[in-house]
C-alpha cells in the first residue's frame, strides 16, 4: 500500500468502502462483510483466524472453517484490488491485519477529533463544539449496521456508546453557549431513543427550561422517574433530583452558566454563583454514580471551638492546588475530636456534592479495620456489588482512586491508629477532601495540615453546661460551674458526662455535683496528665454505678461488632430481658452507652465507645476469671447462632442444606423470631457485621462448636449478596479453631463450604483442594449428609470444568445421599442441576422430571429460595421446548419474588431471558425493552459481563429485526427452540453469582 492511497473505509453506519475515484467497491454481503469489518475494528492489528472463524460462525465451525477465511481473504483482496487496495490486507501470524492510514477510515477520525475536543475543554480553549459537530457528522447510523455477527456487532456497539458520549458532550457545549432552543427536538428525539439514560434526560430539563418552558422541563423529569419507578423499581439519581428542585425554584445557577446534570452543585457559603466543572463531559456515563451520605448525626447542640472549626473549614477549601486537602484532628483521649470531626463535617458537606463517605477504622479496638475492609465498604457505598470487588488490596485502592478521580467527595476517617492505616484510604484527586481523627502518630502524613484539639477554654465550659442543663442553672451558681470545669479537667468527654447527669437530675444543684466529686480529688489531679486522662474520667464513671451495671458494662467489652441488642446484654448476664434493658439503660444514662436507633422489634440498639471498652476490658481482666468470661461469650454466640439457624431454617423451609454442630442454642421468648425474621435475608444483611463478630469472638474464646456451626450457617447471606471476603475471612477464623480443638466434622464442614466459595470465585483448583480433604474427612466419620454435600459441590465442579460425565456421575449418589439423611431441600438442589444438564443434552423428559420433583420438595417444605432456581430452570425448558408462553408466565412470577427480596441480580437476570422469550413471542418491542432495563440494572451493579451478554442479545435481535424489514416481513420473530436472538445459555460457566440461579440454565 502506497502513501499515494486515497480510498477510504467508512464503518460508522453501513459497511463502505469508496475508491479514490469516488466510486464505490461493492463487498459481498455475508462472510466477506463480517471478516473486513472485524479488521476494520482492529485496524492495523492483527486479527487473529480464530477470531474471525468465531465472528463468521460462531461456537459452531464448519471443518474447513479456516480454508474459508483463506478463501474470503482472497476474494477481499481481489475486490479491493480495483480500487488500488489489493495489497492493504496482509498475513501476520496468527492471522491478518488490514493496514490503512489514519484518515482511511471514518472511526479512527471520528476518535481524533473527539480526543481533540476534549483537550480543548480540559485546557479551556474554544472550538470543541465544532469538532464534535465535525466528528459526529461522519456517522450514517449505527457502526457496521446490516453486518450479522454476533461478535461484529457487540464489539461495534462500543462505538455506537462513544457516539452517545461524544453528542452528550456536543449537548453540554451548546447548552453553556445559550443555545438551549434549538437542542430541544434532537433531545427530546435522544430521550425517546434512551428513556432510562439520565444525563440526557438532564440535558433535555436544562434545555426546556433555559427555552421559558418550566413546566415542562418538570414533566421530563416526572415522566423519567415514572419510567424508572416501573421498569427497574428505582428512584432518579440524587443529581436528577437536585436538577428538579433547581428548575422548581427557579436557581440563579441554571440561567447564569449551565453545566452538565452530573456536574450541578450548591453554592458554598459566601461564594459567588457561578459553574465549577468537577466531570470531564466527554466520560462515559452509563448509570449515575450513587452519592453516598455516611456521616453520623451531628451532635445537637454542639457549643464551643469556634477558632479551631474556622482553621479546618478554611484548610478543607479548595485552594487550587493538585493534592487532595488531608486535615488531621489529634489531642488527648477524651478532647472530643471524633464529634468535632463530625460536626466539621456536616457544616462543610454542601462543597462535597458528590458524597461524604465515614468510617471508624477501630484505632482505638484490639483489631482495628484493616485498609481492605475500610476500601470494601466505601466502594459498596459508591455501587461496586460485593461480587466486583477486587480481592487485592492494591488493586481496591486504584479502584477507590478511579471512582472518586472527577468527583467532590469528603472522606472522614476517625480513630486512626498509625499512618500505616491511612496510605491505601487516600484519593488521588484534588476535587476531594480527607478529614482524619487519631494520635499522634498520624501528624507526620505528607501534606496534612495538623489541628490539635486540646481541652476546653474555661468559656467553653460554662457554654457546653448551659447547652446541656439550661443557662439559668449555670448563672444562678456560675462559681460552681467553673469549678467543675476544673474538676474535670476542662476534658469535652468528662465534662459532657457531668453534664448529661445534672440534666438527668434537675433536683441537683451544681455545687451538690462539685461535692460529689471532691472524694475523687486525688484521681481528678490526674485528669491533665496525658494519657492517664481518659482513665482516670472513665474510672469516675465506673465507679459510680451499682455491682450489677458494672458487671454488664466490663462483660459488654467482649462484643466488636456494630451495634449491642439488648438480648445480647441478657445473655452475657445469664440474666432476664427486662433487668438487662434496665441496666442497659443506666449506662445510657451515663453516657457510657449510646442509643444507635432501633431493632425491628422496636428495641434500643447500643453503641459502647472504643475507649470505654479497653477500659472496661481491663476491668474485666482484673474481676473475671477466664472461665466465666468463656461461659459468658458461649452465651452469647449461641443467642446468635440461635438466631442465624432460624433465619436459615426460614430461607430454606428447614434445616437443609447446612450441617450444624453441638454447640448449645441460646433459648429466646416465644414469638420473638416470628417479629424479627419476617425477611430473614434482610435481618442477615443488617445483622452482618455483628454475626461474624460474634465468629471471631468464639474463635478467640476456643469454642470450636459454635464457632464452625455459626459461620457455615451465615453463608445463606454471604452466598445471596456476594460478601465472599466475609465467607473467606470467618472460616479462617473457624478453621484455626476447630484444628487446634480437633473437631473433624467441624473442619469438613468448613472446608466443603471453601470449596463451594472457590467455585463462586472462579478459583477451581483451590475448590478441588478443599472439596478433596472434606471428601476424606466426612467419609472418615462416616457422615452421610456431610458427603451429600462434598460429593453435590465436586459435581458442580466438574460441570464447570466441562465434564458433564463426570459430574452426572457425582450428582446421582449425592441425590441418594441427601434423601438418606432427610435433606430434601438439598436433593431438590441437585435435581435442578442435573437437570439444567438434561436441557443442555436436549432430553426434555429427563428434565421435566427432575424439576417436577424438586417443586415438589420445595413446595413441601416452604423452601421459596430454591424453589425459584427450579422455576427457572423449568422456564429454560419450556423455552427450549417451544411453550413460550408458559415460559413468560413463569418468569413474571420469580421476577415478582427476586424484586420483594431486593435482589438486583437475579432481577437482571430474569428480565434477560424474559427479552429471550418475548422475542422469540413475536414481540420485538417488548424483547427490547426487557433487554434494556436487564443491561441497565447490569450497569447500576457493575455485572459488565453480565450488560455485555444482554447487549449482544439486543444487538442480534436489532440485526433480525432490521433483516426483516428489508426482506419485507413485519411479523417478527416468531416461538422456536433456537432463532436470530442467540444461545439459550447466557451465562457463561466461570461466572461468580450471589442471585441463587443457576449458572448454566
Amino acid at each position: 500500500m502506497t502513501a499515494e492511497t486515497t480510498a477510504s473505509y467508512r464503518i460508522l453506519g453501513p459497511l463502505e468502502v469508496i475508491g479514490g475515484d469516488l466510486r464505490e467497491c461493492r463487498i459481498a454481503r455475508g462472510r466477506q462483510q463480517v471478516i473486513l469489518g472485524m479488521l476494520l475494528l482492529e485496524a492495523n492489528r492483527v486479527v487473529s483466524a480464530e477470531s474471525l472463524i468465531t465472528a463468521v460462525w460462531g461456537d459452531f465451525p464448519p471443518s474447513t472453517a479456516r480454508t474459508q477465511i483463506q478463501a474470503c481473504i482472497s476474494s477481499l483482496r481481489s475486490t479491493l484490488g480495483e480500487i488500488g487496495e489489493g495489497d492493504a490486507i496482509v498475513t501476520r501470524d496468527p492471522g491478518y491485519v488490514i493496514q490503512v492510514g489514519d484518515q482511511q477510515i471514518d472511526s479512527q477520525v471520528f476518535a481524533k477529533k473527539v480526543s481533540e475536543a476534549n483537550s480543548l475543554i480540559a485546557e479551556g480553549n474554544t472550538g470543541a463544539a465544532e469538532l464534535l459537530d465535525e466528528a459526529l457528522g461522519l456517522w450514517r447510523g449505527r457502526a457496521l449496521s446490516g453486518v450479522v455477527s454476533s461478535k461484529l456487532l457487540s464489539k461495534a456497539s462500543e462505538l455506537d456508546e462513544n457516539r452517545l458520549v461524544a453528542l452528550e458532550t456536543y449537548t453540554d457545549l451548546e447548552l453553556e453557549s445559550g443555545r438551549a432552543g434549538r437542542l430541544v427536538g434532537s433531545l427530546r428525539a435522544l430521550v425517546a431513543e434512551h428513556p432510562l439514560r439520565e444525563r440526557v434526560r438532564g440535558q433535555l430539563m436544562l434545555a426546556l427550561y433555559r427555552s421559558g418552558r418550566q413546566a415542562e422541563a418538570l414533566e421530563t423529569y416526572r415522566a423519567g422517574r415514572l419510567l424508572a419507578i416501573e421498569e427497574l423499581g428505582l428512584e432518579p439519581s440524587d443529581e436528577l433530583k437536585r436538577l428538579e428542585l433547581a428548575v422548581l425554584s427557579g436557581e440563579a445557577a441554571l440561567h447564569l452558566a449551565p453545566e452538565p446534570v452530573t456536574a450541578l452543585r450548591e453554592a458554598e457559603p459566601g461564594a459567588a454563583p457561578g459553574p465549577e466543572r468537577v466531570a470531564d463531559p466527554g466520560a462515559p456515563v452509563s448509570v449515575p454514580p450513587l452519592v453516598p451520605f455516611q456521616l453520623p448525626s451531628d451532635t445537637a447542640g454542639f457549643t464551643g471551638r469556634a477558632a479551631l472549626i474556622e482553621g479546618i473549614d478554611q484548610a478543607l477549601r479548595d485552594d487550587g492546588n493538585q493534592a487532595t486537602r488531608i486535615v488531621t484532628l489529634t489531642g488527648p483521649p477524651g478532647a472530643g475530636k471524633s464529634t468535632l470531626a463530625v460536626h466539621v463535617a456536616h457544616r462543610v458537606a454542601a462543597r462535597f456534592p458528590h458524597g461524604q463517605l465515614y468510617c471508624d477504622v477501630g484505632g482505638t479496638r484490639a483489631q482495628p479495620l484493616t485498609p481492605a475492609a475500610v476500601l470494601g465498604r466505601f466502594l459498596r457505598a459508591l455501587g461496586v456489588p460485593g461480587a466486583a470487588l477486587p480481592d487485592d488490596v492494591d488493586e481496591r485502592a486504584e479502584m477507590f482512586r478511579h471512582l472518586l478521580a472527577d468527583r467532590r467527595v469528603l472522606v472522614v476517617l476517625d480513630n486512626v491508629r498509625s499512618e500505616r492505616q491511612l496510605r491505601m484510604l487516600l484519593p488521588g484527586s484534588a476535587s476531594c477532601a480527607v478529614l482524619i481523627t487519631g494520635g499522634p502518630r498520624i501528624t507526620g502524613l505528607a501534606g496534612a495540615r495538623a489541628f490539635n484539639v486540646d481541652v476546653f477554654e474555661n468559656a467553653e465550659v460554662l457554654e457546653m453546661l448551659e447547652g446541656v442543663i439550661g443557662a439559668q442553672r449555670v448563672r444562678d451558681e456560675a462559681a460552681a460551674a467553673e469549678t467543675l470545669g476544673h474538676m474535670v479537667g476542662r476534658l469535652p468527654l468528662a465534662l459532657r458526662i457531668v453534664a448529661a447527669r445534672l440534666a438527668a437530675r434537675p433536683h441537683w444543684s451544681l455545687a451538690w455535683m462539685v461535692e460529689r466529686l471532691s472524694d475523687q480529688h486525688r484521681t481528678l489531679d490526674e485528669l491533665a496528665h496525658g494519657d492517664l486522662a481518659i482513665r482516670t474520667s472513665l474510672a469516675v464513671m465506673y465507679n459510680g454505678l451499682d455491682e450489677e451495671a458494672r458487671r454488664l458494662l466490663r462483660l459488654l467489652s467482649l462484643l466488636d461488632g456494630t451495634s449491642i441488642p439488648a438480648w445480647t446484654a441478657a445473655a452475657l448476664l445469664d440474666t432476664g430481658l427486662p433487668r438487662a434493658a434496665d441496666l442497659l439503660e443506666l449506662l445510657v444514662d451515663a453516657q457510657i452507652l449510646h442509643v444507635e436507633g432501633t431493632d425491628r422489634t422496636g428495641s434500643p440498639r447500643y453503641k459502647l465507645n472504643g475507649l470505654i471498652r479497653l477500659f472496661a476490658r481491663e476491668e474485666l481482666d482484673r474481676n473475671e476469671g477466664p472461665e466465666g468470661q468463656r461461659a459468658a461469650v458461649a452465651r452469647v454466640v449461641g443467642g446468635w447462632l440461635a438466631a442465624v439457624e432460624e433465619a436459615h431454617r426460614r430461607i430454606y423451609g428447614g434445616h437443609f442444606t447446612v450441617l450444624h454442630g453441638t454447640a448449645p442454642r441460646l433459648r429466646f421468648p416465644a414469638g420473638y423470631f416470628d417479629r424479627v425474621l419476617a425477611d430473614p435475608l434482610g435481618w442477615l444483611e443488617s445483622e452482618r457485621a455483628n454475626a461474624c463478630a460474634a465468629i471471631r469472638l468464639a474463635a478467640d474464646a476456643g469454642e470450636a462448636e459454635a464457632c464452625w456451626d455459626l459461620a457455615v450457617s451465615l453463608v445463606s447471606l454471604f452466598e445471596a449478596r456476594c460478601y465472599f471476603e466475609d465467607w473467606e475471612q470467618t472460616h479462617l477464623w473457624a478453621l484455626d479453631c476447630v484444628r487446634e480443638a480437633g473437631a473433624r466434622r467441624g473442619y469438613g464442614a468448613l472446608m466443603c463450604s471453601l470449596g463451594s466459595l472457590h467455585i463462586s470465585r472462579s478459583q477451581l483448583t483451590a475448590a478441588g483442594q478443599r472439596l478433596g480433604v472434606a471428601r476424606d474427612v466426612f467419609a472418615e466419620l462416616g457422615d452421610v449428609h456431610g458427603q451429600a454435600m462434598t460429593r453435590r459441590n465436586l459435581a458442580l465442579l466438574d460441570q464447570r470444568r466441562g465434564n458433564n460425565e463426570a459430574a452426572l456421575a457425582q450428582y446421582r449418589p449425592a441425590l441418594e445421599e441427601f434423601r438418606s439423611a432427610g435433606d430434601s431441600v438439598g436433593a431438590a438442589s441437585v435435581l435442578v442441576h442435573m437437570a439444567s444438564m438434561e436441557i443442555d443434552r436436549d432430553n426434555f423428559d429427563a428434565a421435566g422430571t427432575h424439576l417436577s420433583e424438586a417443586l415438589t420438595i420445595c413446595r413441601a417444605t416452604g423452601s421459596q429460595r430454591v424453589e425459584v432456581q427450579v422455576r427457572y430452570v423449568l422456564s429454560v425448558l419450556r423455552q427450549r421446548q417451544g411453550r413460550c408462553t408458559e415460559a413468560e408466565e413463569i418468569l413474571t412470577g420469580i421476577l415478582r419474588q427476586v424484586r420483594e427480596r431486593r435482589d438486583m441480580a437475579g432481577e437482571s437476570r430474569i428480565l434477560h431471558r424474559l427479552g429471550l422469550v418475548n422475542a422469540r413471542l413475536g414481540r420485538t418491542g417488548v424483547a427490547q425493552s426487557r433487554l434494556r432495563e436487564a443491561i441497565a440494572i447490569r450497569e447500576r451493579i457493575m455485572d459488565r459481563v453480565g450488560a455485555a451478554e444482554a447487549r449482544l442479545e439486543l444487538a442480534q435481535l436489532e440485526v433480525a429485526i432490521e433483516d426483516r424489514m428489508l426482506l419485507g416481513d413485519h411479523g417478527g420473530v416468531v416461538c422456536r427452540t433456537g432463532g436470530p436472538v442467540g444461545p439459550t445459555n447466557t451465562a457463561g460457566p466461570g461466572r461468580a453469582r450471589g442471585d441463587g440461579l443457576p449458572d448454566r440454565p
